[in-house]
This record gives C-alpha cells, sequence and structure tokens, in this order.
C-alpha cells in the first residue's frame, strides 16, 4: 500500500483542495484575479496580472468540475474579464496588465498566454458561457503569433502591435505552451496541437536537457541556441533565472508522461525516449537540489555543475516534485518514486502548508522563515492543483478534460472492483 493507492489519502488531498479553493475566493477584484499578499488580502499596490486571472480560471475550472458550489461563478467572473479589459480589441491577445483604468502594460507575453489557453479549454471543459469564444480567440493568437511556423516553436514575447518580438526565446513560456496545448488537444480533438508540444518537448528535453545531465536549458537566442550564462546579474528573477532551475526539471517529468500518455491514447507513435527522459529528469532534480546545502527541501536554482545559486525554498518547486513523483509511478509502478512522493509531501506539509493565514507559504529561506527574495505574497494556486488533483487522475486526458470525464479517483476505485 502507497498513499497513491490510498482512498484515505485522497480524502486528505480533497480536504486540502477545499481549503485553497476557499482562499483563492479572496482574489476576485472588478479586473479579474488580483495578487493576494500572505495574509489572503490583495496587495493594493500591484495591478491585476494576466496570468494570475488565467491561472485562477483554470483553478476555478477545475473546481466547478470537482462540484464546488461557487466556483463556476468565479470562472465567469474570470471569463469577463479576459474577454474584457485585459482584451486588447484593436490588435488581438491580451494585455500584460491592468488596471480599473484599462492597461497598465501592452505587452504581448508568450508565458502570459500560454495561462490563457489553459484557461480557456478548461473553462470549455467546464462548459462555462463564453469559454468558446475565449478559447476561439485563444487558438488564434496562439497559432498567428506565438507559433513560429519555420523554427515550428514558439516565440517568447510580442509588443503591443505584434510588430516587434525579442531575440530571445524561453523555456518556461515553451513549456507552459506544451502543457495548454495538451489540453487544448483533448478539449479540440486537433492532434497538431499534441504533435507542437512532442516537438517542443523533443527540443529542450531531449537534444539539449538530457545532453546536460538533465540540467534543463531556460534561454535561448532567436535561433534557439542556448545562452547558460543570461542574467548572470540577476540571478534571483522571477520569471527569468539564471541557471538551471529544478522546479521546472520535475515539472517537465510530469509533462513528458503526460504527453506520452496522451500520443498512447489517440494511437500515436510514442518515442521510447519520453520516459527515460521523465526518470532522468526527475533524477536530475534530487540529485542537484534536494537538500545540497544540508537543509530540508530543494534550492531553487543551481548553476550548470549542479551547485546552488538561490538556496530560498519556494513553494512550487515540491509540489512539482510532488506532481512529478505521482506521474512517474502511475507510469511505471516503481515503488521508489511513491516513497519520493510521500517524503515530500511530509516536507511540503511541514514547511509551506500555511493553516494559520491560509493557502501555502510561498518563499522560505533555507531555515523555513519567509522570505522574499524571489516571490512575496501568495499569489495563486495554480501550482498546487498538480499535487493535491494530478495524483487522483490518470495521465491521460490532462486535468481539467479528466475531471469533467469523471476519472476523479478512477484508479482507487479500479483497484477495489467498482
Amino acid at each position: 500500500m502507497t498513499w497513491l493507492n490510498s482512498a484515505a489519502h485522497a480524502r486528505w488531498l480533497e480536504t486540502e483542495t477545499d481549503r485553497l479553493i476557499n482562499f483563492a475566493s479572496g482574489a476576485k477584484v472588478p479586473t479579474g484575479f488580483g495578487w493576494l499578499d500572505n495574509y489572503g488580502k490583495v496587495m493594493a499596490d500591484k495591478p491585476t496580472h494576466l496570468w494570475i486571472t488565467a491561472r485562477m480560471v483554470h483553478s476555478f475550472a477545475v473546481a466547478a468540475l470537482m462540484g464546488r458550489p461557487g466556483a463556476a461563478s468565479m470562472v465567469d467572473h474570470g471569463i469577463a474579464a479576459l474577454n474584457g479589459v485585459f482584451h486588447d480589441d484593436e490588435f488581438g491577445g491580451w494585455y500584460a496588465e491592468v488596471d480599473d483604468n484599462g492597461p497598465v502594460n501592452d505587452t504581448k507575453s508568450g508565458y502570459q498566454h500560454s495561462f490563457v489557453l489553459l484557461a480557456a479549454a478548461s473553462a470549455v471543459a467546464a462548459k462555462r458561457p463564453g469559454a468558446q469564444e475565449l478559447l476561439g480567440e485563444a487558438l488564434r493568437i496562439a497559432d498567428s503569433k506565438f507559433w513560429d511556423h519555420d523554427a515550428n516553436m514558439c516565440f517568447d514575447s510580442w509588443n503591443r502591435e505584434f510588430t516587434e518580438t525579442e531575440a530571445y526565446r524561453g523555456g518556461n513560456a515553451s513549456m507552459h505552451s506544451v502543457e495548454a496545448y495538451l489540453i487544448v488537444a483533448d478539449v479540440t480533438g486537433e492532434n497538431r496541437w499534441i504533435e507542437r508540444a512532442l516537438h517542443i518537448a523533443e527540443v529542450l528535453i531531449h537534444k539539449f536537457a538530457r545532453n546536460n545531465n538533465y540540467r534543463v536549458f531556460e534561454h535561448f537566442d532567436s535561433q534557439w541556441n542556448p545562452i547558460p550564462e543570461y542574467n548572470t546579474d540577476d540571478r534571483a528573477s522571477q520569471f527569468r533565472a539564471y541557471g538551471g532551475t529544478p522546479g521546472h526539471w520535475v515539472e517537465w517529468a510530469r509533462l513528458l508522461l503526460h504527453l506520452r500518455a496522451g500520443l498512447e491514447a489517440r494511437s500515436m507513435d510514442v518515442p521510447g525516449w519520453l520516459m527515460e527522459d521523465a526518470r532522468g529528469l526527475f533524477d536530475a532534480a534530487i540529485r542537484d537540489a534536494w537538500e545540497p546545502d544540508g537543509h530540508p527541501g530543494f534550492v531553487y536554482s543551481v548553476d550548470w555543475d549542479g551547485k546552488p545559486v538561490v538556496t530560498s525554498r519556494i513553494r512550487w518547486v515540491p509540489v512539482e516534485a510532488i506532481g512529478g513523483a505521482a506521474a512517474l509511478y502511475m507510469a511505471t509502478g516503481d515503488e521508489a518514486y511513491a516513497e519520493w512522493y510521500e517524503r515530500i509531501w511530509d516536507h511540503a506539509r511541514d514547511w509551506f502548508i500555511d493553516y494559520e493565514h491560509g493557502s501555502w507559504k510561498q518563499e522560505l529561506d533555507e531555515r523555513g522563515n519567509v522570505a522574499s527574495t524571489v516571490w512575496s505574497g501568495k499569489a495563486d494556486i495554480y501550482h498546487l492543483w498538480h499535487c493535491l488533483v494530478v495524483p487522483r487522475l490518470p495521465l491521460a486526458p490532462g486535468l481539467a478534460p479528466a475531471v469533467a470525464a469523471g476519472l476523479l479517483d478512477s484508479r482507487l476505485l479500479a483497484a477495489q472492483g467498482k
């Protein structure tokens, strides 16, 4: 018996999920969903961010599919913001940041647009009004603006008018595009999206990371050549940190297994490297980032020799490691991954879960004190779905479509012969 095969553990995950849904409800603002502080209050000095609003729409869509009263209205509120104040009616796409007076940052971010695509697809799975319109526009922009049809990879960012793009390509935006493409493929039935996801994974993971001891490059030039020393003077950057970010390695491990399962479900060719590289990525994160400085938990970033750079403990890293361990156990049956699942959960419970002020603590120093080297507040709950809901689902279809299909705890029910 492992926790991942335990109905009692699934009930505990459900209780924690409900606690987070209640916390997240405090983020609602007229322009979408705001950035919550450590006590669950919207931070008045920050505008409304596209990525937070989109990720909250996605999260509440899953909650609505799980039968949580009030979640559907939160999805509808977010869709109204994405179809309204965030949308650029003149040039298409979505502004990065808005306030009550309109856009305050009108750049077009691939990272943020990937979450609009995810939110729209999840809202369609939840059958919310306005979701199909949102998805249609998100697909149009994803295909015409953020997919480089020559390179078969993603652009990272544009100016408002979509006339100028950076001479930079980002692994982070590409990874989250893979995540969104998998859900889009489930919702639309169009295999081109899973084919694009496979190509991105093949380039970033099988070509580059595999040949770099599974230390994933995050930053590239416009020809998709790695830039290992990018941001060496801003090593704790929120979205473009220097060096390797092991939280992304374990996140990629899970995504490769979702991709593998999605290809199998469609009777498409399944490259053998998807499993091998998923194992390699997870094992590399444990090798480099788990307690390398003698303190509990994962460090945030490492250099290209695997030495710690930013030693803060940031919540989304163990969250993604829990999801990665669960996916690897489901795909392989190897109990070593079930053991890591339980070990990392124990760490998360002891260090990050905040029963006093709600949700999880966002960032800690190496001794467990609340810190803000990289992050402040408790911006959203998106990553937490990957340790609370994903372990209760099969690897395909993706998150919201799987819940919509009634597959929550289906593995447990099957094991019990029900």
